[in-house]
């Protein structure tokens, strides 16, 4: 029994135990559920400590730091945040100047100060922002070597400090203010040019044909107020390396200026190639205009432009107002002027060339003084090159063809004479030469008078040559006398003598005689009342001597008139002169005849057959003979030459043919 209780009492404690134990394992069990909700919970949370750690470790770091290194940090910061405080102040003023910058046109003297103010803020930007930039260099490198900082966080500085070590370039310098001082100096200079293009008008050009009558040489064309303010405008832009663009601004607008004052000139001649005339008779025209152009390009325009140039660009020296000087030139038509002389002394040699060599080279001695003046300076060498070279050729020329006149002057003489009495090309041209020479020299002086003896030799031949006497003196009337005229007062006339002017005086007046005696002077006499005043026979019979003589005298009269009309006398003076010694040997002789004896025919039915001519009609057709041909004064084509004159004469030909 004992044992059985024993036994009884220990199975009790075992199922305790066990009742004890399962409460144990469910307590337990709770616990684990509810730490293992506590931990999932607590996920999330340890997710974000483990997130922030890295930030919290560096902001921990400096007090890691070595305590000398934290105490020497804020030095260094210190000294990086002066300069660069200073720059960003300085940027936040320079975009407050853009409200200033507006117009230049509305106050330029308010606009050239505040673009001065900043000019001197972005030169004070481009000084220290270097130097903000090596003060951070120097506390980035101190924090990295301290170990002061995140490494994320000091990647981001580099970076940074990269970017602005390379806007310190001259490209990226000028963005420092994001272009307004590119924009402000691009204002000025369309400033520079409005005040150029509003005060450049075109020289008024006169409707007179002779230039000569222009107004004085004009002055700077701009008010001093205007060129002040150009001259403002340009110290600006020149401190901004922007020189050579206002040259080119002013380059352009002046030369469009000049331009529009010569448009009106036409000179469209002076892109005329050797290609386009056959020789300088054809283009005399436009040489003589030449001349009257130039003179008026230079002393009228290129004169303003070059003092205007000095007045504009003085204050930057001389050889940039030379510089844009030639470029207004040169632009503007100065080189096509000479271009069109040189061309000239390129054409076909004949006697005119010598004339019109002459011409051009009187031309350019008359603006010798203003050329030297005005494009005298190293940067008109172009121009300086072509004139030299113009002259040389000029001169080259004239003296190739006057040492040949002596040549050409006994090659006419084998040459037929004008068959209507004219004065030959050769004479004219020499004598039109001459007229404005200076012969110093003695050997010039001898070829001068050779000349003129050979000239002498072929009036005298050719006066032979006629086979009509009558023109053969109208020929010689006309050339002594246009000898005569056109050599006295000149340099050659006083190396002739007043004696050689007083013989071809006396020899035009001899020839002036015997023409009128030979011709005209004859027609009177076939007037003649000889056997009319005791004329016995009746009045039929005296009716019809009248009537032959003055058949005879018409007939006589229209041979005569026939053909002298295709005969001139180029002189006005001596033609006017030889025509009223013909009307009155002619006209009072035929009047008194008409009267005394007219009233005998006019009443037969055949009256108009005698009474040909009234007076005035007599006396209006003597009166209007020997007119020069429109368009030449002589010719010589009257006889074909023997052959023997073909070679050597062929190319004299033309020129002996016509007269200027």
């Amino acid at each position: 029994m004992a044992e059985l209780g024993r036994s009884d009492v220990n199975g009790n404690d075992m199922i305790e135990n066990l009742i004890a134990a399962r409460k144990s394992l469910k307590l337990s069990l709770e616990k684990s559920k509810a730490l293992g909700f506590s931990l999932e919970k607590a996920g999330p949370r340890l997710d974000e400590i483990n997130q922030r750690l890295p930030s919290l470790e560096a902001a921990v770091r400096p007090i890691r730091a070595d305590k000398e290194a934290l105490l020497a940090a804020g030095g260094h910061i210190n000294r990086a945040i002066g300069p660069a405080a200073a720059v960003l102040k300085v940027f936040d003023a320079v975009h407050g100047l853009e409200k200033s910058l507006s117009d230049p046109r509305n106050n330029l003297p308010g606009y050239l100060s505040v673009l001065k103010r900043l000019e001197e803020a972005l030169r004070f930007l481009g000084d220290n922002c270097g130097l903000a930039i090596q003060w951070l260099d120097d506390i980035l490198e101190y924090l990295e070597d301290n170990v002061m900082a995140d490494e994320q966080h000091l990647l981001n500085l580099k970076k940074s400090l990269k970017g602005l070590r390379e806007s310190q370039s001259d490209d990226e310098r000028a963005r420092l203010d994001g272009g307004l001082l590119n924009a402000a100096l691009d204002k000025l200079e369309g400033e520079f040019r409005r005040l150029l293009t509003e005060h450049s008008v075109p020289l008024p050009m006169s409707s007179s044909p002779d230039l000569g009558e222009q107004a004085v040489i004009a002055p700077s064309l701009l008010p001093v107020s205007v060129i002040h303010k150009l001259q403002a405008i340009l110290g600006r832009l020149r401190t901004n390396n922007r020189l050579e663009k206002c040259i080119s601004i002013h380059v352009e607008v002046r030369s469009s200026n000049v331009r529009a004052s010569l448009q009106a000139l036409d000179l469209d001649y002076l892109e005329i190639s050797i290609a386009e005339f056959n020789d300088v008779q054809s283009i005399e025209g436009y040489i003589a205009q030449w001349g009257k152009h130039l003179e008026f390009a230079v002393k009228h325009l290129f004169e303003a432009e070059y003092k205007l140039c000095n007045d504009v660009f003085e204050r930057i020296g001389l050889d940039v107002c030379m510089g844009c000087f030639s470029k207004i030139a040169a632009h503007t038509g100065i080189l096509a002027f000479l271009q069109f002389g040189k061309t000239v002394t390129e054409s076909k040699k004949d006697p005119i060339k010598l004339l019109k060599l002459l011409d051009i080279f009187a031309s350019l001695n008359r603006l010798r003084l203003d050329f030297n003046r005005l494009f005298g300076g190293a940067a008109c060498i172009e121009i300086q090159n072509l004139t030299r070279d113009l002259i040389k050729r000029v001169i080259d020329g004239a003296a190739e063809i006057f040492w040949e006149l002596l040549v050409q002057v006994e090659l006419q003489r084998q040459i037929p004479p004008p068959p209507d009495g004219n004065v030959p090309i050769l004479v004219l041209l020499i004598h039109r030469s001459w007229k404005r020479e200076k012969f110093q020299e003695r050997i010039l002086v001898s070829e001068v008078l050779n000349i003129v003896k050979a000239i002498e030799l072929n009036l005298e031949t050719w006066t032979k040559a006629y086979e009509d006497s009558i023109i053969s003196n109208l020929f010689a009337m006309n050339n002594h006398y246009h000898l005569y005229k056109h050599l006295k007062g000149t340099k050659v006339g006083d190396l002739l003598g007043d004696s050689w002017f007083r013989e071809h005086e006396q020899y035009k007046d001899y020839y002036a005689a015997i023409f009128l005696r030979d011709s005209w002077g004859k027609l009177p006499g076939h007037l003649s009342r000889e056997g009319l005043i005791l004329f016995s026979g009746g009045r039929a019979t005296a009716r019809d001597l009248v009537k032959k003589r003055l058949k005879n005298f018409n007939e006589a009269f229209d041979e005569m008139y026939k053909r002298q009309s295709s005969w001139v006398v180029p002189d006005r003076d001596l033609r006017d002169k030889i025509c009223q010694q013909i009307v009155q040997a002619v006209v009072p002789v035929y009047r008194s005849y008409m009267q005394s004896y007219g009233p005998l025919v006019e009443l037969d039915g055949s009256s108009s057959k005698y009474a040909k001519y009234s007076v005035q009609t007599l006396e209006q057709m003597l009166s209007s003979l020997f007119l020069p041909k429109p368009g030449r004064y002589a010719s010589f084509k009257g006889r074909q030459l023997s052959a023997k004159f073909n070679n050597g004469v062929a190319d004299l030909r033309r020129t002996t043919s016509a007269v200027v």
